[in-house]
């Protein structure tokens, strides 16, 4: 008897670099992702503006960083990204992971990827870049706007620090890229837990109101004296050692630790993002 051997069907994998890129043209193409890219990046120009009255008037400019605002200009983008971090850009982080996988299942679009030639560890670290990606890029442009706004309202030939000393325009430059890098770095450990939440529902405004619940309960227990124990697993405890940045020189220990943290809660969340779609069904 012959026996034919039947050839299974080829299933070729897309190239990665052709699926990260339309990953990311997908994210940018969205409105809200638009909406909220302009809205961030418009944050600097308010606070330069609002600065720049109030330091017209008889009155103090502000308390902490936004009194050292004035005359500072390379200031403004550092003080902008601490503002923006403790709820704007976790949300907009929380959003893009809401939209990665939980809308994409909200839009009956989900099973179709499942089912494509893609991994599904590929598929989770391509929409994993994409959020980290468009994350980063929101950073950017309110530190591009941010310094760009600052050297023209606010002036200064280098950075003041609150220590005293004066850095240099380019040394000034490199701490604020050090805090975008570090902002960032934050604002993924809330999207990496966002995106797991968002691996579980099909409803992107669950993974938003986790997410913000999140920092909400986190915040308020950090600000209990009786549970400062838990200081060390509360993801918003690094976030207001960031005015370190604006030491010289810079104390490391407390951004490194943060660093770490953040690390932590990024392995934590992709690792529950995986588990959830290897076991997904569709």
């Amino acid at each position: 008897m012959t026996t034919f051997a039947v050839a299974a069907p080829d299933r070729t994998s897309a190239p990665l670099v052709r699926l990260l890129r339309s990953e990311l043209r997908m994210m940018l193409r969205r409105p809200r992702t638009v909406v909220g890219l302009g809205t961030l990046s418009f944050v600097p120009v308010v606070a330069g503006i609002a600065i720049t009255i109030a330091a017209d008037g008889d009155g103090p400019v502000g308390e902490g960083l936004a009194g050292l605002v004035e005359g500072n200009g390379l200031m403004l983008p550092i003080f902008s990204l601490l503002a923006a971090v403790t709820m704007l850009l976790p949300l907009v982080g929380a959003t893009l992971a809401a939209d990665a996988l939980a809308g994409e299942s909200a839009h009956g679009t989900m099973r179709s990827l499942l089912i494509a030639p893609v991994g599904r560890a590929r598929l989770v670290a391509v929409k994993a870049f994409g959020v980290a990606t468009v994350t980063l890029l929101a950073c950017l442009l309110m530190s591009i706007t941010g310094t760009v706004t600052g050297v023209i309202l606010l002036g200064g030939d280098g950075m003041l620090t609150v220590s005293g000393t004066t850095l240099s325009f380019v040394d000034g430059l490199g701490r604020v890229l050090l805090t975008t890098v570090l902002v960032s770095v934050q604002v993924w450990g809330v999207a990496a837990i966002a995106l797991a939440v968002s691996a579980w529902t099909d409803h992107p405004l669950i993974v938003l109101s986790v997410s913000l619940g999140l920092l909400i309960v986190s915040g308020v227990l950090s600000a209990i004296p009786a549970l400062d124990w838990l200081d060390p697993v509360l993801i918003t405890t690094a976030w207001e050692s960031l005015t370190e940045l604006v030491r010289d020189p810079i104390p490391w220990s407390s951004l490194t630790e943060g660093a770490l943290r953040a690390g932590c809660y990024i392995l934590i969340g992709y690792s529950l993002t995986l588990a959830r779609m290897l076991s997904r069904d569709g």
